[in-house]
């Protein structure tokens, strides 16, 4: 009886285990309209790489995910720098792509603009990045 409970923990650790990886770092942003789940890779960004954002986008009424939704997301740095991007439908419901290349470290203002299609205003979700420094090109 011992093997049998040990093998069932085992397959209920292993299922969570698969469950969404990237949703204990996912930054939540909230608009009138809409929930974001935001995530990074890599996490932390770092200076002169390219990051990669996954923004899932659902109804803040239902919980529905938004498709065919028109977006971008854009950043300034303190010093003056900027960087955007607009979004790219990916394959998974009501998930949005884009990708951003941080020339330097150090905190950055990052945003989001969203709406549900050209009919609707745009919304805006704000946050602060901390970038990391450039890695070395040497091992």
């Amino acid at each position: 009886m011992t093997v049998r409970r040990l093998l069932c923990l085992a397959a209920v650790l292993a299922a969570a285990a698969c469950g969404s990886g990237d949703d204990g770092l996912a930054y939540r942003a909230y608009t009138d309209h809409y929930v974001f789940r935001i995530t990074a890779d890599p996490t932390p960004p770092h200076a002169r790489e390219r990051t990669r954002y996954k923004v899932v986008v659902r109804d803040k009424d239902t919980g529905q995910p938004i498709e065919g939704g028109e977006g971008r997301i854009f950043a300034s740095s303190r010093d003056g720098a900027s960087t955007w991007d607009s979004f790219v439908a990916g394959p998974e419901v009501g998930t949005y792509y884009a990708n951003l290349n941080y020339v330097v470290s150090g905190d950055w203002a990052v945003a989001i603009q969203f709406r549900r299609d050209s009919t609707h205003t745009l919304e805006r979700a704000d946050w602060m990045q901390e970038v990391a420094p450039e890695r070395s090109s040497t091992p």
